[in-house]
Order: structure tokens, then sequence, then C-alpha cells
């Protein structure tokens, strides 16, 4: 097996990047991946009903993403910087990336929007990440929700309109710097469907973080260190999984979060249970899968994580196969983008 990065790249024309939402969510065009024997189909997405059997188990992630792109100035010097909130440390301190990194260093003080909100660096990390420590009166989340904006990947460059676009309709933890994009083509009346022909529907939280985007910068992927993502599966979810892989029954994740949850559980605890707690699975070509069967996702970047995870499951080539195709039929890709289900 080539461990190349490179391996894992392929041409993507620019305008097949999707800069803003479909109209209606589950109007997204689907490819229909089997993975045994590399067939492609392709549809709708609300469609997709005829793909799931009684019996199987749908495994969403419910992670709400945080508005968390906020601009504040320096008190000093009333210089503008850019903060991108990251993970919550403690009560009032988040790790966060600023840029321009060089006007916010150790002790700066900033103000931002509508001066309800206050911050200060209390330490640079060794990667250039920042601790803020904010300041405020009211509750943290309604002033976030009020001046904060949604932090679109680096590739979207169109302003989003509506915010509720960039989440999933059963978005519920908040946590999120990235939204777990492949939930986006579900509406509450397609998921009624679902549960209706018999499947079992079960939510994971995993706080998606921004070094999903990160490219791969090592020339071996072997030697590339994962992000860690905070994550928590109930008890009743562990059950209603325990029990589908008891029935042979299929176990379905909706996105490569969801996938991560449950096979960095398995891979802890050796089991499916309840579990909580932060994971840095990096999954790519030659892992084995132990508790998922199939995945719906979408369109990967090129040398990304994500690209080699939907590798393992599928085969790189029968992978390769299917986003050749999908480019050739003008498919679009990434958040906003069409999406796979691979079966």
């Amino acid at each position: 097996m080539n461990m190349k990065t490179k391996s894992f790249y392929y041409d993507l024309p620019k305008e097949l990047i999707a800069q803003e939402p479909i109209k209606e969510r589950d109007h997204s065009r689907l490819l229909v991946l089997d993975k045994n024997t590399g067939d492609i189909s392709h549809k709708y997405f609300y469609e997709i009903c005829s793909e799931f059997m009684p019996g199987d188990c749908l495994i969403l992630n419910d992670s709400k993403v945080l508005p968390a792109r906020i601009y504040g100035y320096n008190e000093s010097t009333g210089a503008s910087v850019e903060f991108l909130l990251l993970n919550r440390c403690s009560d009032k301190r988040w790790e966060c990336l600023a840029g321009p990194g060089r006007k916010a260093k150790k002790g700066a003080k900033f103000i931002f929007s509508g001066n309800v909100l206050y911050g200060e660096i209390v330490e640079v990390l060794s990667d250039g990440n920042r601790i803020i420590e904010f300041s405020y009166e009211k509750d943290f989340y309604d002033i976030l929700d009020k001046i904060g904006s949604m932090p679109l990947p680096h590739y979207i460059t169109k302003k989003l309109k509506d915010k509720e676009r960039y989440q999933t309709v059963y978005a519920k933890e908040l946590g999120s710097a990235a939204a777990p994009t492949a939930g986006l083509h579900f509406t509450a009346e397609l998921l009624d469907k679902i549960k209706s022909k018999g499947v079992k529907i079960g939510f994971v939280t995993l706080h998606v973080g921004l070094g999903t985007f990160r490219p791969v910068k090592t020339e071996n992927i072997l030697e590339h260190k994962m992000h860690s993502e905070h994550y928590e599966i109930t008890q009743d979810v562990a059950d209603m999984i325990a029990s589908a892989k008891a029935n042979n029954s299929r176990v379905i994740a909706v996105g490569t979060t969801s996938c991560r949850v449950l096979e960095a559980m398995y891979k802890l605890e050796g089991k499916i249970t309840k579990s909580s707690g932060w994971t840095d699975i990096f999954i790519y070509p030659g892992y084995k899968f132990k508790v998922i069967d199939a995945l719906i996702t979408n369109f990967h970047l090129p040398e990304s994580t994500l690209i080699m995870l939907v590798c393992a499951l599928a085969g790189k080539e029968n992978i390769f196969k299917a986003y050749y195709q999908a480019i050739s039929q003008k498919y679009r890709f990434f958040s906003f983008g069409d999406a796979m289900f691979i079966k």
C-alpha cells in the first residue's frame, strides 16, 4: 500500500467547489458506491430511503457549530485582530487562532463588537494558537450569537446569507468550529420517513475542530499527527448499536465525525459502551473497521485525512473511480456540495 500523501491527490476544477448551500437541503445529488463491487449509481438525496433496510442503525453527529469567528481591536494600539474559537478550556478561557498573530501577544487586551465582550491573551501555545480569557456580564453564547459569524472553510469565499444553513436540522450540542457537513442534506421530514421504514436513529456528539481542514503536510501519511476532538456517546445509543451488531444489521454513520466516534470508542473500550473523552484516531487504508458498515459523506479535499478515511472503507481504487465520475458529471464538492453513500 502506497502511504505517500501525494497518492491521495486528485485534480478538481475550481468551479465545482460549492460556494453556497443548495436551495432545498435534500435536493443535493447522491452518488451511491458499493464498496464490495465498485458499482456506482446516481440519485438525489431525497431518494436515499430506498438504500435503507429495516433494522439498520443510522448514527448522526448532533454537534452544533458556534458562530466562532469574532473580531476585536487591541485596547492599546487599536489594531484589529480576527479570532477563531477552537476549544473551551475552562469557564472563560478558550483556545483560539488569532490573525495576525503578531498583534495578539501574551498580555494583549482586546475589545470586541458592541463593547459587550473583552479578552486578554494569557498564553501563546507552541503551535501558535492562543489562550484567551474573556470577561463579560451576560450569557457568553448569547453574546457570541450576536457578534460572531460562522467559521466557513477557507475554500468558501461567498458570504453565507443564513447562518442556519451551516447547521444540521438536528444540531443540539454547542461546540464545533466547523459543521459535520454530511448531515446538512437531511430534513426533519426525511428523517421521519427513514424512521418509518424501521431504521433506528441515534445521535453521538463530536465537536469538529479546524484540524479537519488542515492539510497533511508530511510526505508519508504515517508521520501525520492528528488533531484531537471531544466526543460523547450515551448508553442508549451504545445499546442501539450493540443490538444492531448482534442482529447482523448495518450500522451506518452519517459523516466521518460519527464514524470516528464509533471507531475510537471501540478501539478504547473493545466494545460498544457509554463513553466520552478526546480522540485523535486517524483512519487510513489498511484500517479494519470494527463498528460501521456503511457511510454517508460528502466529497473531500485532495490529500486530506478524510479522503484517506473513505479510501480505507471502500478501497482507494473505488473511491478515485467514484470521484472522477463525480467530476465528469459536475457534482458539487466539499462542505456545501453533494453527497456519497458508501454501502
